[in-house]
């Protein structure tokens, strides 16, 4: 941490990758709360799992994004949310670049629609970049959860840098 000597750039840093984090992953599972069998299909078109399996991740997935993205925004639980948010983008990675590879012409489904495009359609690249980006974001907040403007700050003030950093 040497580049961001100051502890309070470094809470600027993590209020940012956090918002950032938080605000992508609780808008996208926002867009697709409300339309859980587009959330299903869209997981399904990556041929990945079985499509039962698909069916009841894609109706799950929303959930679990709106739940880790209000976390992530509101500074509570920020390294076990960053982790399991940095764990989802590693298996949304794998999965962009697996459909990719496999020369499947699908939309990711990141925010909503998903399913079988044209191939002129497809995004992998741009996909695959914006998903590496907020993986860095999750990295940043696991190693060093503490940001300003967190909730976890008010709620639990008491040795909260100590018992973060052990």
């Amino acid at each position: 941490m040497a580049v961001l000597p100051d502890p309070r750039h470094r809470d600027v840093v993590g209020l940012v990758a956090r918002l950032l984090l938080g605000g992508v992953v609780l808008v996208a599972g926002l867009l697709k709360v409300g339309h859980l069998e587009t959330s299903a299909r869209a997981v399904r078109a990556y041929q990945l799992l079985p499509y039962d399996l698909a069916g009841v991740i894609g109706y799950g997935l929303p959930i679990l994004e709106v739940a880790l993205g209000v976390l992530l925004v509101l500074g509570l639980f920020t390294r076990v949310s960053a982790f399991v948010s940095g764990v989802l983008m590693v298996v949304f990675i794998a999965g962009i670049a697996s459909a990719w590879a496999r020369g499947l012409s699908i939309d990711c489904g990141c925010f909503g629609k998903g399913g079988t495009i044209a191939a002129a359609q497809t995004q992998y690249p741009q996909e695959i970049a914006r998903d590496l980006g907020l993986l860095l974001c999750a990295a940043w907040l696991v190693k060093r959860p503490t940001t300003a403007l967190a909730l976890e700050r008010l709620l639990f003030p008491a040795g909260y840098e100590e018992r973060v950093h052990a």
